[in-house]
């Protein structure tokens, strides 16, 4: 029984085994705790079954909030039953897609989450692949590696750098705007494409919006930052990797499903194009892919997000959002369930 002048809300942990642990450093665990009456050591990796923990079932039936990230269980009408006063849930990562069900917006259960800070590291991740694309630093590590020696690599490169180089980004999403954002410093023309995005909110993004073929065709870098949903499945595609010039680098820190690899394979093969991929369909691509020796494609395992430190940036946005449940205020950056069919 908890102390009946205790006014804060209930809330438990769901989440993946040992993910709990990167999230809460010891300051943070203790501003949980002063916001939340919960025990951080219960941290709930399945909510259902039969051999579900006597101390989780306890303390879900008690929390008016969950608290989940990466490889949270799903919140079914089930786990619902047995959260009869469960009334939200901050989620700590970024898409809320893998555990909250249409029962949970069918029962009024509001829900936060921190994408924004999730989309801060890619959106770091992929402007360093953008400006090292425009100066080929990929192929040329490779090359000067090879070489050993003095070589004229003002000949070579003649034709790189980042001054006036069309970037394109495909997709308006959180991740897609902060690059739009990162980009402005620099002498670069962006193009967007988003079917979502009017002309009016192009221009003030300071982008000029065309459509997918076209946003090929005129650029030396392009980025994708579509959502993974069936109407961007293999988006890119045959005709758009012809569309793209000699010598453009494609990158793809959204989902590699996004990307028809079959097609995409042979440009990359033969160095017409170069890549940029932090995901991959498979996820990791088989041991025997190209993917891993060709000097003009950087492979990197789904890092671009946050790790490391920068998990504790989703903590503290999480924690903001826990802060404002328990004041009883909205909070500040929800999930509309309207927006998930167009969104990561």
């Amino acid at each position: 029984m908890h102390d009946a002048t205790d006014n804060r809300p209930s809330a438990l942990l769901s989440m993946s085994p040992g993910i709990a642990e990167r999230l809460f450093s010891p300051d943070r665990l203790s501003r949980l705790t002063g916001l939340v009456r919960t025990d951080p050591r219960l941290v709930a990796h399945t909510l259902t079954g039969p051999g579900l923990d006597p101390a989780v079932a306890a303390a879900l039936a008690d929390a008016e909030l969950l608290i989940t990230c990466w490889g949270a269980p799903p919140i079914t009408a089930e786990v619902l039953d047995a959260a009869p006063r469960l009334r939200a849930v901050v989620h700590a990562a970024g898409t809320v897609k893998h555990h909250i069900t249409d029962a949970c917006w069918e029962r009024g259960i509001v829900v936060a989450s921190a994408a924004a800070a999730n989309a801060r590291p890619v959106a770091e991740y992929t402007l360093a692949a953008i400006l090292f694309a425009g100066k080929r630093v990929f192929g040329t590590a490779h090359r000067h590696r090879e070489l050993r020696a003095p070589h004229d690599w003002h000949q070579e490169l003649g034709g790189a750098g980042n001054y006036r180089r069309t970037v394109g980004i495909v997709g308006a999403s959180r991740i897609g705007r902060r690059v739009i954002e990162l980009l402005r410093p620099f002498d670069l023309d962006v193009l967007l494409y988003d079917p979502y995005v009017d002309a009016a909110e192009a221009a003030a993004l300071g982008v000029e919006p065309v459509t997918l073929i076209e946003l090929c065709a005129r650029s030396q870098v392009v980025s994708v930052h579509a959502p993974q949903v069936p109407a961007t499945d293999g988006m890119i595609g045959a005709a758009q990797l012809a569309a793209m010039p000699d010598g453009a680098t494609l990158i793809n820190t959204a989902r590699g499903s996004l990307i028809d690899e079959t097609a995409l394979l042979p440009q990359l093969v033969s160095g017409r194009l170069s890549a940029v991929l932090d995901v991959t369909d498979p996820e990791p691509p088989s041991p025997d892919s190209p993917l891993y020796d060709l000097p003009n494609v950087l492979l990197t395992p789904h890092v671009a997000g946050s790790l490391g430190g920068e998990v504790h940036r989703m903590t503290d946005q999480a924690l903001d959002e826990v802060e404002r449940y328990a004041k009883g205020l909205p909070f500040g950056d929800p999930v509309h369930p309207s927006a998930l069919p167009h969104s990561a």
